[in-house]
């Protein structure tokens, strides 16, 4: 008998974009470019650049942001917060942006630097994404997109109060919303709901992002308020001392979410990367997107 393996077969093509944070040395810089590369072949839509606490890469991320755009050919996203900064700078950096040939903004908040005094508004700078969002209007005309929690911001008030954050950063001219990671999809799928129960009509993108580093993977959850299921930590915990093996089962349990994400009607995933090129080339090639070229 033989095995009918067409419930393997991808569903759709969706589409992806990527997201690297600054490298911090020329040697990692050009790692960076060359994994770029290999992540263009499949053809996202964009790619983005983080940005660091309270300015602190800010020519990195620009000058990185700038140099993905002309090796790849694929548009890049610069992220931008206004933690630390006057309205001024902050308007300096988004045209620096501009001017390095990037169109699309992430903007964000930005954590505060003293994680239990909680974010302090600089005062002369804007006091949330929101301000954020229609200062940039101001700037140029950028693309603009936004963060989302499904598991609620760890500052929300309630999961109302986040999903009236996440609307008035829409209203004010954001034209998506990207979430934070999660490890479930029912965690973004009644995110989605809610959203739509609350008249938010915009594009909701899950962030994906395949454990590669246990250790590393609960820091970033703790602060972001992400739940790692036990039934997923059991299967990574005894893993630290094997990373390559991790990372292959995390990314194949990242599929997985993914297609059932995908049988939900979702059609775009942004990828987390940690600036590694293989467990985004291979979720690509599990969701049935093939490189070009």
């Amino acid at each position: 008998m033989s095995a009918d393996f067409s419930k393997l077969a991808p569903l759709c093509k969706p589409r992806v974009s990527f997201e690297f944070f600054p490298p911090k040395t020329p040697a990692a810089a050009e790692a960076l470019e060359n994994t770029a590369s290999r992540l263009a072949a499949y053809g996202p839509g964009f790619m983005s650049v983080t940005y660091g606490a309270g300015g602190s890469t800010r020519d990195r991320s620009i000058r990185t942001a700038e140099r993905l755009g002309q090796r790849t050919g694929v548009p890049v996203a610069g992220h931008l917060t206004c933690v630390g900064a006057s309205r001024q700078d902050v308007d300096d950096v988004a045209r620096a942006y501009w001017n390095a040939g990037v169109r699309h903004i992430v903007a964000l908040r930005g954590d505060a630097p003293d994680m239990e005094a909680g974010f302090v508004p600089h005062p002369e700078g804007y006091r949330s994404a929101t301000e954020l969002v229609r200062g940039l209007r101001d700037v140029a005309p950028f693309e603009i997109s936004v963060a989302a929690y499904p598991e609620i911001h760890p500052e929300a008030l309630s999961a109302q109060a986040d999903l009236d954050n996440l609307r008035r950063k829409l209203d004010a001219g954001a034209m998506r919303a990207i979430t934070q990671f999660f490890f479930t999809p029912e965690a973004f799928l009644r995110f989605r709901d809610k959203a739509a129960a609350a008249g938010i009509t915009a594009e909701i993108v899950p962030g994906i992002l395949p454990i590669g580093n246990v250790a590393q993977a609960r820091k970033f959850a703790g602060m972001c308020g992400a739940h790692i299921p036990d039934w997923l930590l059991r299967q990574v915990t005894d893993l630290e001392d094997q990373p390559e093996v991790c990372s292959q089962v995390t990314t194949a349990l990242a599929a997985m979410m993914c297609r059932e994400l995908q049988r939900h009607g979702v059609e775009s995933f942004h990828l987390y990367t940690l600036n590694r090129a293989e467990p985004g080339i291979a979720l690509c090639r599990l969701l049935g997107l093939d490189a070009v070229g």
